[in-house]
This record gives structure tokens, C-alpha cells and sequence, in this order.
């Protein structure tokens, strides 16, 4: 782990964006900045993990005011290198308790990344800040997976999902204390190489119950950024709570 940025160090952000995930879908951006944008209407967007700027820069293209908070100076690097990223502010530091000036009319954490902080007490306080830099009448937006539970058989704890001549990679469950990880083997020129990132898998009902302690109420639920319908077989949501105007 690199000590400054977290597990999002140099070597990650580096080849970020390359990722070959859906997330860096033209379309599936499109989608996700038509969902936001509306919520934040004529104020301010802060992004809590604001990264290399895949949702905010595209975001403030539509004439959103964006504000992030990120722990890796790596990615926000990348950020900077942008055609537009040296007009987004971005501060440095923990998404869960980090404070900025200003109310924000959404608030949105994105693609898995509630799943970062690694123990309920820092879910709840992440939930909490969010809450404190919303306006009322302000939205909190998360998306995030459900967990895989289902593929694990009587057993077994590994979910595979990835599986080549050069490289491995599976999650790690821990169906008692909800931690998991993502674990990586690569081999180039005959060596292995092994890394692992630690998450906290969280349920939408238990993520509902943090929004209560916040002071934020459920306004609503989804499949995905097109407001598919929520379902048992749905594999992720997107989640807005509402802070109360009074």
C-alpha cells in the first residue's frame, strides 16, 4: 500500500483509466451525468473519491459547479492533466470526515467506492459528512454493487472473475464481518505478482439505516442511471436520500 495515497497510488492511477470496466462507457457517463446533473440543478456538486475526474469532468461540461475530496494526490494528478481540470477544486484528504466550505445541492459517491472505507463506523461517518455539506432539500447519491453472495457455494469464500494465460483475479468474502477483497495475480516475464484491496461490502437496507443516523431520508431507488426498477436480481443500485428542508 502506498502510505500517501492509500491503495490508489502512483501504479493504480497511472493505468486507471485505462480500465476495460463498463464505467468508462461513453454511454454509461452519459448516463450518470444526466442523472446528477438535474439534481444539482443551479448549485453545487461535490464528489467525495472525485478521482481522475470520469464523472466530474463531464459533469462541469454541463455547467455544473464541481467540488471534489480525494486521499490520492496520484489520481487527482491525473485529474489536473485534463483539458478542464485545473477549474475543479479538489481537496485532499478522507471522504468520510474531510470538511469544505460551502453547501452542496448533491452530494455522490460513486461506482463501489462506500465500499473503500473498510468498517461501518467509517460508512456511517461518511454518510454524516455528506450530510453536513447538504443544503436542504440536497440529495446524497450512491452507487454501488450487491453483494455476490449467491455465486458462493456451501463453503467456499472466493468469487472468481477473471482468469487468463497472464493474470488472475478474485474476491475474497467474509460473510461474518462483511470484508472483502479484490485480489490480483500477474505474471510478465515469468514472474508473479500479487495485490490485494481490502472493501466493506454493504446491503441497501443497512446503507438506508446509515442515511437515518445522518438525518437523510430515502427518497429513491434504482437498478441503474436510467432508473431501470430495483429488483431481487438486480446486482448494483443507485440510492438517493434527501436532506429534510425542516
Amino acid at each position: 500500500m502506498d502510505d500517501q495515497d492509500g491503495y490508489f497510488g502512483e501504479r493504480v492511477a497511472a493505468a486507471y483509466d485505462t480500465s476495460s470496466g463498463d464505467m468508462f462507457e461513453p454511454g454509461v457517463i452519459e448516463e450518470t451525468v444526466g442523472f446528477l446533473a438535474p439534481l444539482a440543478g443551479g448549485g453545487w456538486a461535490l464528489e467525495l473519491g472525485i478521482g481522475t475526474g470520469r464523472v466530474a469532468l463531464p459533469l462541469a461540461r454541463q455547467g455544473v459547479r464541481v467540488h471534489g475530496i480525494d486521499l490520492s494526490r496520484a489520481m487527482v494528478t491525473r485529474l489536473r492533466a485534463k483539458p478542464g481540470g485545473d477549474g475543479i477544486g479538489v481537496t485532499i484528504g478522507d471522504f468520510a470526515t474531510t470538511r469544505v466550505d460551502g453547501t452542496f445541492s448533491v452530494v455522490y459517491l460513486l461506482y463501489n467506492t462506500i465500499m473503500n472505507l473498510t468498517t461501518q463506523a467509517e460508512q456511517v461517518a461518511c454518510f454524516r459528512n455528506a450530510a453536513a455539506h447538504l443544503e436542504p432539500g440536497g440529495c446524497f447519491v450512491i452507487e454501488v454493487m450487491i453483494p455476490e453472495l449467491r455465486r458462493l457455494p456451501a463453503g467456499q469464500n472466493i468469487v472468481p472473475y477473471h482468469a487468463g494465460p497472464t493474470g488472475w483475479a478474485f474476491d475474497i468474502y467474509d460473510v461474518a464481518t462483511q470484508a472483502t477483497s479484490s485480489n490480483y495475480i500477474e505474471v510478465v516475464d515469468g514472474r508473479g505478482e500479487y495485490r490485494s484491496i481490502p472493501f466493506r461490502y454493504v446491503w441497501p437496507s443497512e446503507l438506508d439505516l446509515m442515511a437515518q443516523l445522518a438525518g437523510l431520508r430515502p427518497r429513491e431507488r434504482w437498478d441503474g442511471w436510467t432508473r431501470e426498477p430495483f429488483t431481487s436480481e438486480s446486482r448494483r443500485h443507485v440510492s438517493v436520500w434527501e436532506k429534510p428542508t425542516a
